[in-house]
């Protein structure tokens, strides 16, 4: 039996505050990482932050601790339960200023104390963001020009599952253009280097996700919780996620509830002839425990060491270490190298292609 962790000093915890003050202020969110430096502040001094993590027991940031609980805050303001704090967020409307969002900041977690521990202890990120399919898409075009095949499209980490319909969007990849002009959502990205695949014929044969605590896009609950780690002045975010709800409604993805080890060994058993398999995941691996990484990379390296031309296998990654961007990443099998397709944005925003 593995023992329980001891609790993190309020030092500890309040480092965790401020890295992911620094990873929201580098990645689009200057409100968050504001706020976040003021909560690490708070957390430091042991005051009402450091009461709304006192019961959490795993790793801050793989975790992501601090955006639990701002993510629960903002469920409270999107659902109209934090007025005063939705005065000064742009996703309600509001104007953000620094001493008055603080304030009221507090005000609401001192107000919903109780409710944002337990989500502190046990609320999952869930954060679907369907911009990624823009850096993920040319991946897809690699392996459909490399195989020649359709793609059955298997994702880990699927959240509400609304990336497995990449194929199903316009690309407009800096001066590329990419897939069904008459597609309802278009999606841009800018894009530095040479071209991706565009003459590929990117064809999916299936697709299937899966995810230990998969979101249901019928579910208002469930869509106010995708809608909740929005950050609060990403509008563009927010319009986006609730277009891809509002069709993906009519046609729900197929997701099962399973650890992602044990699903993908059995994605992988099954026969696939005539077709590339692609296993696929975006800002996953981070938080998915160690054991179970070295499952998923024994069973596709297992899968990789049987796989035929007349029946191929991928893993695309879009994963990464650094604050600063993200990588995308192919292994195609038969030969199983790993290529470094380009380093991207975190939320898909733009493109370095280096494949």
């Amino acid at each position: 039996m593995t023992a329980p962790r001891a609790a993190l000093s309020h030092a500890e915890l309040a480092e965790a505050f401020r890295a992911q003050a620094r990873g929201c202020a580098l990645t689009g969110s200057p409100i968050y990482g504001t706020l976040l430096e003021r909560a690490a502040d708070d957390v430091a001094r042991g005051g009402l932050f450091a009461d709304l993590v006192s019961t959490h027991r795993g790793v801050p940031m793989l975790d992501a601790l601090p955006l639990r609980v701002l993510g629960a805050v903002h469920a409270l303001v999107l659902g109209g339960r934090a007025p005063g704090l939705a005065a000064f967020y742009p996703s309600t409307g509001g104007h953000f200023e620094a001493e008055g969002a603080f304030r009221a900041l507090c005000e609401t977690c001192d107000a919903h104390r109780a409710e944002l521990r337990d989500a502190a202890a046990t609320l999952r990120v869930q954060t679907n963001e369907v911009q990624r399919s823009a850096v993920l898409v040319p991946g897809f075009l690699r392996v459909a020009a490399r195989t020649g095949l359709p793609l059955r499209i298997r994702e880990i980490g699927s959240s509400a599952g609304l990336n497995l319909f990449f194929d199903r969007h316009r690309y407009e990849l800096g001066p590329h253009r990419f897939g069904d002009a008459a597609a309802p959502r278009g999606l841009a990205a800018g894009w530095d280097g040479a071209p991706p695949d565009l003459d590929a014929t990117l064809r999916v044969a299936s697709r299937r996700g899966c995810d230990v605590e998969p979101l249901d896009v019928r579910d208002p609950v469930h869509r106010l919780r995708l809608e909740s780690f929005v950050w609060p002045e990403q509008l563009d975010r927010m319009a986006r996620l609730r277009a891809a709800l509002e069709v993906a409604m009519r046609e729900p993805p197929a997701i099962d509830a399973e650890p992602a080890g044990a699903w993908l060994e059995s994605q992988l058993d099954e026969p696939a002839g005539g077709v590339a398999t692609v296993l696929f995941h975006s800002v996953v691996w981070w938080y998915i425990p160690e054991e179970e990484r070295a499952r998923i990379t024994r069973a596709m390296e297992s899968a990789g060491a049987r796989a035929t031309r007349a029946a191929p296998l991928a893993w695309l990654r879009m994963e990464g270490l650094r604050l600063e961007e993200a990588e995308l990443r192919l292994r195609l099998w038969p030969g199983g190298e790993d290529a470094l397709l380009a380093r991207v944005h975190w939320h898909g925003a733009e493109l370095r292609w280096l494949g």
